[in-house]
């Protein structure tokens, strides 16, 4: 087997490419006085693993760290070790079951304790730990053990040969947490740790000084960073809440933010808004696609939390494929995308539309057949018994409680769904939630989209890197959010296939590259066109905004947005 024809092979030629860190405006750290970013969904965590949540993920990716990330090419790169550990260099067994990751020596925590191979252990019981629940346990499919070998050394053996084996500790979603700090926080009492979990000792180049969840964060640079003068910025002021229109004026019109996340409005908004000559807009595609999930539970308020979260109650009429099928064909994505993104989008069918590789060639749903879809739900004995405009059958209706967060844009979206969900006989209830609480991750909060108490939820979602295993493991049998779990797990849906879990084995044991996408793009098909599990609209961009005065920004679409707030400096007149 030769290297260059696999995935191994690939990270070999791109993991070690020198990382551009200087701005050309070097001088004492902090020199820039404080800098304002403005993300209208609240972070309500800065705890990655306690919250699936792009807000909270990203926000918490100023403080804590994975040992290697991705840059805005999509190369993997080290970052909290000395190179990438690949089969030439001797960081990962030939055998393919074991990778070796050497940590930088002298690194610190923002405390000033020494950061060590002990606190990778760690945040590998942390999140696999059998009594808790973990929002990126899927990073950690196939891990044996993981082993602290030395004070700057970890071992990471998997239970086979493992061709990918970056999917723990490394990206935005998956950085070392201190073992110190969260001791006593495995398990059942993750949630618990409010403490630890809205004030995370980092590595990042900046520290708490308070979280106020669901409104501002206040951040300082860390002292202890590795990286001499930097961050340029004595402090950060993370505001969260309002909207999406809000965040634009805020960069674009007024100049009151430096940085404004996710301008998720339509392109004739955002262009009115830099003609203020305040900021600019950028732009750029990856893996993020707008869809739609389909509840396979009964979510039923009359039942038990254990019972709506697992397939043992079915959808008493989403379970069938046929109306989950029926409500794709009914929907007009070019339309959607021209309304909600413009040049921003591309209408898609594919979960994974992002590295090419993996985007299936499946095209089917990309044409409206309001017709067709009447047909098939007249096939599958769903008709309007009682000539009331809803279609029924055994006594059940087709009244959809259909829920996203609160955005002009996703609105928009809705209502257009529901007119053409109503044209085909299928009754739909609107509901939006603040994006806050929606993609907050409380355990305790029946608002979530973890807990899925709707028929048909919205959402956009992507992955770190260029490589989706991680991200299609989270449909794996046993990976649903339930109680037991404190609501964490990837698979919303509540997808369970075996044939699709031992898919996924042969992905993880398959190395060779155009062998790879073909697997992955039989696992895209799985949950979209074969079943409608997943029903895609949109690949949207990532569209964001920063202030002219705001130098250093690199927008990324393969790891945290804030990436390389390291590297933020102010502009001088």
């Amino acid at each position: 087997m030769t290297l260059k024809s696999t995935l191994l092979g690939a990270v070999a030629l791109t993991a070690l490419a020198p990382m551009a860190f200087a701005d050309g405006h070097s001088g004492e750290r902090g020199r820039d006085g404080d800098v304002k970013v403005l993300y209208w969904q609240a972070p309500s965590i800065l705890n990655p693993f306690l919250s699936g949540g792009t807000k909270d993920v990203e926000s918490a990716s100023l403080i804590v760290e994975p040992l290697a990330r991705f840059t805005e090419t999509g190369a993997m790169v080290p970052w909290l070790v000395d190179e990438v550990p690949t089969v030439a260099n001797g960081g990962v067994s030939e055998d393919l079951t074991t990778i070796t990751w050497k940590i930088t020596d002298g690194l610190k925590w923002s405390d000033g304790s020494d950061f060590t191979s002990e606190d990778v252990r760690f945040t590998a019981e942390y999140c696999m730990h059998p009594e808790g629940g973990c929002a990126q346990g899927a990073k950690f499919d196939g891990v044996k053990s993981v082993e602290a070998v030395d004070k700057l050394t970890v071992k990471v053996t998997f239970e086979g040969p493992k061709p990918n084996p970056y999917g723990p500790f490394v990206g935005g979603e998956s950085p070392i947490i201190q073992a110190a700090q969260f001791a006593d926080c495995l398990g059942a009492k993750a949630p618990e740790c409010t403490e630890a979990n809205f004030n995370p000792i980092g590595t990042g180049p900046f520290k708490v000084t308070e979280f106020r969840p669901n409104d501002v964060i206040t951040l300082a640079a860390n002292e202890n960073f590795r990286m001499e003068g930097k961050p340029a910025f004595a402090s950060m002021t993370f505001k969260g809440g309002g909207d999406a229109a809000g965040a634009g004026r805020a960069v674009l019109e007024t100049g009151e933010f430096d940085y404004a996340w996710n301008l998720q409005l339509a392109p004739d908004v955002i262009a009115k808004m830099e003609e203020a000559g305040k900021g600019v807009a950028i732009a750029g595609f990856g893996p993020l696609v707008e869809r739609l999930e389909m509840n396979l539970t009964n979510p039923s308020p009359d039942l038990p939390p254990e019972t709506r979260s697992t397939v043992a109650e079915p959808h008493p009429f989403l379970s069938d494929f046929k109306v989950r099928k029926a409500l794709s064909m009914a929907i007009d994505r070019e339309l959607l995308t021209e309304v909600g993104y413009g040049k921003a989008g591309r209408p898609t069918c594919n979960l994974v539309p992002a590295p090419a590789l993996y985007n299936s060639d499946n095209t089917e749903c990309l044409v409206q057949d309001l017709d067709g879809a009447k047909a098939l739900l007249d096939e599958a004995g769903w008709t309007d018994s009682d000539g009331d405009g809803v279609r029924d059958k055994d006594g059940v209706k087709l009244s959809i409680l259909y829920q996203t967060s609160t955005n002009a844009v996703r609105q928009d979206f809705q209502a257009l769904i529901k007119d053409w969900w109503e044209q085909i006989g299928v009754e739909t209830e609107l509901r939006n939630l603040d994006g806050s609480v929606f993609f907050g991750g409380d355990p305790g909060s029946p608002d979530t989209f973890q807990k899925f108490y709707a028929d048909v939820e919205m959402y956009a979602n992507t992955f770190n890197g260029t490589d989706p295993q991680s991200y299609l493991s989270a449909y794996r049998c046993g990976n649903e959010p339930k109680p037991d779990s404190q609501w964490q797990g990837e698979n919303i849906n509540r997808f369970c296939d075996p044939a699709y879990d031992a898919l996924l084995d042969e992905l993880a044991a398959t190395g060779d590259l155009e062998k790879r996408g073909e697997i992955g793009r039989k696992l895209n098909d799985m949950v979209t066109k074969d079943t409608m599990t997943i029903v895609p609209l949109v690949n949207r961009a990532r569209v964001s905004a920063h202030s002219n005065s705001l130098g250093g920004v690199v927008l990324n679409t393969w790891d945290s947005e804030l990436w390389n707030a390291a590297d933020w400096y102010r502009i001088k007149d």
